[in-house]
């Protein structure tokens, strides 16, 4: 893979040499608690206008939906997040965001059906908030990766106390990523296509 969209990126299990026709269409999903940035991340890196299904928030949320302390969010997503970025003349990436609250998580299985792998964002002083999403991906057996969002430039937690508080195991890869930025949401991406390949992989030899 030339990874002509995602320049200087790490190739996956090694080069792949361009294959004829169009890209092979791959769904990645992108989930997590209320406020982390799940938004800003399929938005950032989407190569089309994304589409989102956001609403303003209002007083019979209070107390239920709980953005992060000093945070300006006044929507939230009521359905999903769509966007996608061709990685190169052999890969496409369609982006599907979940709603964060769990009183839509009975969306989840229909929006997981037929992903290759998943982007666990998260923020680090809110750890509690992506426990759902880790436990669904772990019972689902879906791979996945963890992204810390870097709010304000910092995090709450080292990446080790991450790891602890979220109980994944050495398998499972977890980064800080700022959502505001292409390259490093595309960093966060090629983590989940990496876990992807591997599980695919260990699959095969056996």
């Amino acid at each position: 893979m030339d990874y002509a969209h995602f320049p200087d990126a790490p190739v996956a299990g090694g080069y792949a040499p361009p294959r004829e026709g169009p890209p092979i269409p791959v769904k990645i999903i992108v989930a997590g608690g209320f406020g982390v940035g799940k938004t800003t991340t399929v938005g950032t890196i989407s190569e089309i206008a994304p589409l989102t299904t956001e609403a303003e928030m209002t007083a019979v949320a209070i107390g239920v939906d709980r953005p992060r302390d000093r945070s300006e969010k006044t929507t939230t997503t009521v359905a999903m997040d769509f966007g996608c970025v061709t990685i190169d003349r052999s890969l496409k990436l369609y982006l599907f965001g979940t709603p964060g609250q769990d009183r839509f998580g009975f969306m989840w299985d229909s929006m997981v059906r037929g992903a290759l792998g998943a982007l666990v964002v998260v923020d680090s002083s809110r750890l509690d908030d992506c426990f759902q999403a880790v436990d669904y991906f772990e019972r689902a057996g879906l791979p996945f990766a963890v992204a810390v969002n870097e709010f304000h430039g910092h995090i709450a937690h080292d990446l080790t106390e991450v790891r602890w508080a979220l109980a994944v195991n050495d398998r499972v890869p977890i980064a800080t990523f700022d959502a505001r930025k292409r390259a490093s949401v595309r960093d966060a991406l090629l983590l989940v296509l990496e876990q992807a390949l591997d599980k695919a992989a260990r699959a095969e030899a056996r």
